[in-house]
């Protein structure tokens, strides 16, 4: 099974790069993030009509996530246990959903951004992150061989080698000790990042900033991951980024990230 996720950053916007790339990949199970949609407003015929099924978690043109399958959506679940709510009145983003497809539990995660380090959205980003990882935890507890795909834009470069010059990011969000440790976390809990397993780390990187040609400079960021339960992990055959995704006409700022899973 081919597994893919993408910050799509606004599917209305590329309805048809994301069309076009099932097509051409052959992708089974797509996870989607920063749809920027109500459910209603969801393209969803796009999909149905390659036979993708289609699940969503919008409420505004902010946020969003999303799941198409061809092999299936089921117990589909909005958030995680325990997620943290932002705003006044205080409400839960459409950051997190869930589905089984295909025997795999997948999660399409969109980890708050955080801001900037004296903000409290930096706040809201680890407690949402430990939150994450106290469910996670829970899932792997009871279920030592779960098949738990844990995917998305989690807005942290785990290592200096995930941005293209540590020194340009001195004192800013996605690189600090606390997010770091908190994505850690998610590996003490029993799950492995698989990309790193079957990826250099070394300059390959997911995200190019839309400004001051960071994509044809390569200076980007590797920020969109895989943590896997022990059983999905170890039938992960192979990551690969579509780089080429970046190119062209309207591309999003993020590329997708492909597993190939052993059935």
């Amino acid at each position: 099974m081919r597994l893919a996720t993408w910050n799509i950053n606004s599917i209305r916007a590329r309805t048809d790069r994301a069309v076009a790339f099932l097509e051409r990949t052959g992708v089974e199970v797509l996870a989607l993030q920063e749809t920027k949609c109500k459910d209603e407003q969801f393209p969803r015929e796009a999909f149905e009509a390659l036979g993708y099924e289609v699940a969503t978690s919008g409420f505004s043109q902010w946020n969003g996530v999303a799941i198409v399958s061809k092999v299936g959506i089921e117990d589909v679940e909005v958030g995680f246990p325990g997620m943290p709510t932002w705003g006044d009145p205080a409400a839960a983003e459409a950051r997190a959903l869930g589905a089984t497809c295909g025997g795999v539990r997948l999660w399409s995660l969109y980890v708050p951004n955080g801001r900037e380090v004296d903000d409290p959205h930096f706040v809201y980003k680890l407690d949402w992150l430990g939150r994450l990882r106290d469910a996670a935890g829970a899932w792997l507890e009871a279920d030592p061989s779960a098949q738990v795909a844990l995917v998305g834009d989690w807005n942290i470069a785990p290592l200096d080698t995930d941005v293209w010059d540590m020194a340009r990011f001195a004192g800013r969000t996605h690189v600090t000790p606390a997010e770091r440790e908190a994505f850690a976390s998610i590996a003490h809990a029993g799950y492995t990042e698989v990309s790193r397993v079957h990826l250099p780390s070394e300059h390959t990187y997911t995200y190019w900033d839309y400004q001051q040609l960071r994509f044809p400079r390569n200076e980007g960021m590797r920020i969109d991951l895989t943590y896997a339960t022990p059983a999905l992990a170890a039938r992960v055959t192979g990551v690969r980024i579509e780089r080429n995704e970046r190119k062209g006409k309207a591309p999003s700022d993020h590329v997708p990230v492909v597993l190939e899973i052993a059935e």
